[in-house]
C-alpha cells in the first residue's frame, strides 16, 4: 500500500490578486520556499516531496499518522502567512492513492478540522513504495549540440512521454531538475521500463539510465534507485558491460 499526501495552497488564484500587478518575483520566491520547508519537513520523517504545480506538492508518507501531519501543518503556519491543505491518500498503486486522495477532498471528508487536513480514515497495512530513478545517458554531449532553451525544450518533451507511459501503468512521473526523472510505482516490471527505454530511443535517439529501488518508505525507496544509478554509471566507467536499468530492494 502506498500513502500520498497532497499539499495545496489554498485560495492562491483571489489571494495572488491582492499583491497587486507586479508580485510574479514575489510570487515564485514564495513558492520557492514553500517547495524548501515542505521537502524539509517531511523528509525529517522519512518521506519525500515532489513538485507537482507550484501551488501543489505531492509528498510519499508511507507510515505517517494524522498526528505527525498535524504537526507539520503547524509549523508550517507558522512559516508562511497563507492557507494550506493536506489530503492523504492510500492505494495499491500511486495512482489510486491520487484518486482516493482527491475523492476525499471532493467529498469533504475531514482528518483534523482545525488544521484543514482531509482523508478517508487510513488503514494500517504493509507500506511499499518502488522508485524509479532515470537520467539521460550522454546529457553533456546533447548541451553541446543545442542551446540551453533547445535543451530545455527536449526535456519537457521526454517528460511529457514518460508521464503519458506511466500513468497508464497507474504511476506517477515527476521532474526533478537537470536530466533527472522520478516515477513513484508500486510494482512496475523492468520489462516495461525497457519497452519505454526503446520507444524513447526510438523517436529521439536518446538512451535513459534507470536505477529503481524499493523500500518502505519513500525516501529509502529514492535513496536505493539513487544508489542503483550510481552503481550503472559506476560500471559504465569501469569499461564492464553497459547496463540501463539495475534494481535494489531494501
Amino acid at each position: 500500500m502506498i500513502q500520498l499526501t497532497i499539499l495545496k495552497i489554498t485560495g492562491y488564484g483571489p489571494w495572488t490578486l491582492t499583491l497587486g500587478s507586479d508580485r510574479e518575483h514575489r510570487l515564485q520566491m514564495l513558492q520557492a520556499s514553500l517547495y524548501k520547508e515542505v521537502q524539509n519537513l517531511f523528509s525529517e520523517r522519512n518521506c519525500l516531496a515532489f513538485p507537482n504545480r507550484f501551488d501543489e506538492i505531492f509528498v510519499i508518507t508511507n507510515g505517517l499518522t494524522v498526528r505527525d501531519h498535524v504537526e507539520i501543518q503547524e509549523k508550517l503556519s507558522k512559516l508562511f502567512d497563507l492557507g494550506l491543505s493536506m489530503t492523504i491518500g492510500q492505494g495499491k498503486t500511486p495512482f489510486e492513492a491520487n484518486s482516493n486522495a482527491d475523492n476525499a477532498r471532493r467529498a469533504n471528508l475531514v482528518l483534523d478540522r482545525e488544521h484543514n487536513i482531509f482523508g478517508q480514515s487510513l488503514q494500517n497495512g504493509e507500506d511499499l513504495v518502488q522508485i524509479i530513478h532515470m537520467d539521460v545517458d550522454g546529457s553533456t554531449s546533447i548541451s553541446a549540440k543545442k542551446s540551453p532553451y533547445e535543451v530545455s525544450s527536449l526535456i519537457l518533451k521526454l517528460y511529457s512521454e514518460m508521464s503519458e507511459f506511466f500513468l497508464k501503468k497507474n504511476s506517477l512521473a515527476f521532474f526533478m531538475g537537470g536530466d533527472n526523472f522520478m516515477i513513484i510505482s508500486s510494482s512496475v516490471e523492468q520489462k516495461t521500463i525497457s519497452e519505454f527505454l526503446e520507444l524513447i530511443k526510438k523517436h529521439h535517439s536518446i538512451s535513459f539510465n534507470c536505477g529503481i529501488g524499493t523500500a518502505k518508505t519513500g525516501r529509502d525507496a529514492a535513496k536505493l534507485a539513487t544508489k542503483s544509478l550510481d552503481k550503472i554509471r559506476e560500471l559504465r566507467d569501469s569499461g564492464k558491460d553497459e547496463q540501463r536499468i539495475l534494481e535494489l530492494t531494501c
